[in-house]
């Protein structure tokens, strides 16, 4: 296929790549999850039923990407550890954080209803991710060491706060009366501990596992293929849970960075490597250093680009996550009769333009490759549908030229290019335009223009569609 004049635009593309031996993780967390869990009844402090469904999710992304042998979860995070030697996406990180939480944002909505059958999804969750870089096996260990003492003293906190709340306090009176006791009484942990067992008879250690130490979702060890199914007792300090895949299995420990734990499980040592020695304590802003940031630059117009993915099977991630989220759930209204077999995946990328003069380049540039390959794959699967196989419509359809494939369609199929919907020949436009500001509105003053959002299959590479919608690109706005 020829390339066209807009292809430059490529060059504003960053790579992002994470070097070598750095350890990727990827963490992901909740967008405005407490509005979610609120609006969805979630149960306090703790819903298991949401637990066990953020652990599919967590099961479902190990499945389908071997490159990652660990992950460890509580409340509304997951973090997900590759293996040393990694080249996943040639390890680029907008294009590993966007996959992971659109796979993990899918599968949420897909199994809703396994875990919540007489709630229905009142609106798209949203996840947002990020990247930690670990020099180190130690600084794996210190991040891992850091998420799982945060998991027991929000649960902690979190447990307590909720007691007091349903025994009559309002959420303000609660927070004031943790807040006083922590303050004058020592670091806290031990006092949450007495409040909780002397008000409301809760002896904190023998609440589940999977609040108080959080989950951890890992590949399943050969030797536990037969013994799997029989066994709920793996450790003293670990419960071993039944398989929620093929080839991963969900554990809980009381400490999950520890050399104890690691050794028990021979692919994390095999791909990961060893601890030498345990932690307990380990400062947050040491771990938070390792975060792998990319500012988008100011004064810039920044396109983020999605793409579909296993379709034959500052932004990205949470856009990423909501239109993935969004996929699955109107999947009913447009194949009401079509089962969704495997939820779909996108990864994404954030590019920055420094002018409008660019962004247009840049959105022609994808016209054209919508036009090219729309042409493209009519011709092909048209040879298909005729006769022929796939290798002989590929090798029938090599070195062609646009108007070639126009005259294969119509002589051989009767097909005019031109007249297919345009939808297919020249892709969406999805944007903000003004309604008619001569309408009338209950809420709101006469004559006042308000914007709606409009879905428009037109030609954006003239200039004439941007002289009728000149708010697009309005730099005022």
């Amino acid at each position: 296929m020829a390339n066209s004049k807009y292809e430059y635009v490529k060059s504003f593309e960053e790579e992002d790549e994470v070097m070598l031996p750095n350890l990727i993780v990827v963490r992901i967390e909740g967008l405005d999850f407490r509005r979610f869990s609120d609006v969805h009844k979630f149960e306090k402090p703790n819903d298991e039923k949401a637990l066990n469904l953020m652990n599919t999710c967590a099961a479902a992304i190990l499945e389908e990407y071997p490159d990652i042998v660990f992950s460890y979860g509580f409340r509304d995070e997951y973090s997900f550890v590759f293996k040393k030697k990694s080249t996943f996406y040639k390890r680029r990180a907008s294009k590993i954080l966007s996959v992971i939480v659109s796979l993990f944002s899918s599968v949420y909505v897909t199994k809703w209803k396994d875990y919540f059958r007489q709630m229905e999804l009142r609106f798209a969750p949203s996840f947002q991710s990020r990247i930690i870089t670990c020099a180190s096996m130690e600084v794996l260990q210190a991040y891992l060491t850091w998420r799982q003492n945060d998991c027991h003293v929000q649960n902690q906190c979190n447990t307590c706060l909720w007691m007091l709340i349903k025994s009559g306090n309002s959420e303000r009176e609660a927070q004031e009366v943790l807040k006083i006791r922590c303050y004058f009484q020592g670091t806290g942990k031990q006092e949450r501990n007495e409040l909780l067992f002397q008000q409301f008879g809760i002896n904190y250690k023998k609440l589940p596992s999977m609040f108080r130490q959080g989950s951890c979702v890992l590949r399943k060890a050969k030797r536990f293929k037969s013994e799997v199914e029989d066994s709920d007792k793996y450790k003293d300090d670990e419960t071993l849970v039944k398989s929620p895949g093929r080839n991963v299995i969900l554990v809980y420990s009381g400490n999950i960075a520890s050399r104890i734990f690691w050794s028990e499980h021979s692919c994390l040592l095999k791909e990961l490597g060893s601890f030498e020695e345990d932690i307990n304590k380990v400062k947050p802003e040491y771990v938070k250093s390792f975060e792998f940031e990319r500012k988008l630059l100011p004064s810039t117009w920044i396109v983020v680009r999605i793409d579909g993915r296993h379709f034959h099977g500052g932004i990205v991630s949470v856009i990423v996550s909501f239109f993935s989220s969004m996929y699955v759930m109107k999947w009913k209204g447009f194949f009401p009769e079509k089962e969704l077999k495997n939820p779909p995946s996108f990864d994404g990328r954030a590019v920055c333009y420094p002018s409008k003069e660019i962004l247009r380049d840049y959105l022609a540039w994808r016209q054209v490759d919508c036009h090219i390959n729309n042409q493209y794959n009519t011709c092909f699967w048209m040879l298909v549908k005729s006769g022929k196989s796939k290798s002989e419509a590929q090798d029938y359809l090599k070195g062609t030229r646009a108007q070639e494939k126009s005259e294969l369609l119509v002589q051989q199929f009767g097909i005019d290019y031109q007249t297919l919907p345009a939808m297919f020949r020249q892709g969406s436009s999805v944007f903000w335009d003004k309604e008619d500001p001569t309408e009338r509105y209950s809420d709101g003053p006469d004559g006042k223009s308000r914007k709606k959002v409009v879905v428009e299959h037109c030609n954006i590479i003239e200039q004439s569609f941007w002289e009728a919608h000149p708010n697009i690109l309005d730099e005022e706005r």
